[in-house]
């Protein structure tokens, strides 16, 4: 019998689910406030939708034995954005919606093997609102939710933000037939593949300028505009950066600009965004986020509601970055259930009883099954326990 959890995966104790849930609970207000509403997408979708079209690679499927091709979702949004698009067809747009669960990846281990990953996610998906004001949205509340989670300074979080329509416009002077290999070597950060493409000099010395053209937004656009012109995408980007820079900032929050930047999976093509802390050893992904027209245009034969906007959060990232930086002090300062014991076998019901009025005041209590001779043993076993402390009922 195997006594270790599949590889890729977790065993959580309880302190490690109580964040979890805490954390949760959290960016679940922080939704509500805004508007969102909650959906519950299935674990299991079919491998069509779950690919969206070729963004997500099979290989990071996780399949299963079944009559028809089917999967464990690797995120939530290719199938809220196909529930919204059939079963929510009738409700106005935009859509506010909001979710968390478990998702899935399968991966290829150190040693060759293939290994699934289970990753707990909470996030929301605006959906039939084209313009830009989604986006910003989407940004503000972000940032509204990032408030809540008890970041410190020491965390350094940044925002990294790019946009998929920018990079296409500034590849847009490459041949075609090199357009895919000079993305690829932009967003992989990879000047030596860069270097060996068959460009003309002055292109060739414009990509190398672009692959390390990174940091405060206005100085940024400014060389952007050098480039490309005073083109809308420009002014509209500028626009929704400028509005996020004060909210940003009163959360110690550094914005930077990254016109290479594309996330994980090929879902977006739009604005696209990225937020990262420092953890003890090396920068954390927290939330990931961005605009998927195409994605909402598979599943809505209506163009004019093809339009999504999103994010999430990696909870777990979140926990092991928060629980990295809590001092075995002030993990100590979360107060425990009470142990409530009675001398004698027979003073168990008298035991439950008192547990039932403290539950009837809202506060937590565990049952000593066994008989404690005195309060001594009793408050030496709340203290094996982690209880607050124990109320002994004497005989």
């Amino acid at each position: 019998m195997a006594l270790q959890p599949a590889a890729g995966a977790r065993d959580l104790n309880p302190g490690q689910v109580d964040s979890n849930r805490r954390l949760c609970d959290l960016l679940a207000t922080v939704y509500r406030l805004w508007g969102y509403q909650e959906v519950a997408p299935p674990t299991i979708e079919r491998l069509d939708t779950l690919e969206a079209g070729g963004a997500i690679a099979e290989r990071e499927l996780v399949r299963l034995a079944a009559d028809e091709p089917l999967g464990l979702r690797p995120e939530l949004t290719a199938p809220i954005a196909r529930a919204a698009s059939t079963r929510m067809l009738g409700r106005p747009r935009p859509l506010r919606l909001w979710a968390s669960g478990t998702t899935f990846r399968s991966f290829i281990g150190d040693g060759g093997g293939q290994r699934i990953s289970e990753q707990l996610q909470s996030g929301v998906e605006l959906l039939g609102e084209p313009s830009a004001a989604a986006d910003t949205e989407l940004l503000h509340l972000l940032l509204a939710a990032v408030a809540t989670l008890g970041l410190a300074s020491e965390h350094r979080p940044t925002l990294l933000v790019g946009h998929h329509g920018l990079l296409s416009a500034l590849l847009s002077q490459v041949p075609a037939e090199q357009r895919s290999a000079a993305r690829h070597a932009l967003t992989d950060f990879d000047p030596l593949a860069l270097a060996a493409l068959s460009l003309p000099d002055s292109q060739r010395q414009r990509l190398m300028a672009l692959i390390g053209l990174r940091g405060e937004p206005v100085r940024v656009l400014y060389q952007l505009e050098q480039w490309l012109g005073p083109v809308p995408l420009l002014e509209s980007l500028a626009a929704t950066l400028a509005s996020v820079q004060e909210p940003a900032g009163a959360l110690g929050v550094r914005v930077q600009l990254d016109p290479t930047f594309q996330p994980h999976f090929d879902l977006y093509d739009g604005l696209v965004f990225k937020l990262v802390c420092q953890g003890s050893d090396a920068p954390v992904a927290i939330a990931s986020g961005g605009r998927y027209d195409g994605l909402v245009g598979r599943f809505c034969s209506d163009t004019a509601q093809a339009a999504g906007t999103g994010f999430g959060f990696d909870v777990e990232a979140i926990r092991d970055l928060l629980d990295s930086a809590t001092t075995p002090e002030a993990a100590a300062e979360a107060p425990g259930p009470w142990l409530v014991a009675s001398a004698t076998a027979a003073g168990l019901g008298a035991a439950l009883r008192r547990m039932a009025e403290l539950h009837g005041g809202g506060e937590a209590a565990e049952l000593c099954t066994q008989p404690c001779t005195d309060q001594a043993a009793a408050d030496q076993l709340a203290a094996e326990r982690g209880c607050r402390g124990a109320l002994w009922l004497a005989a």
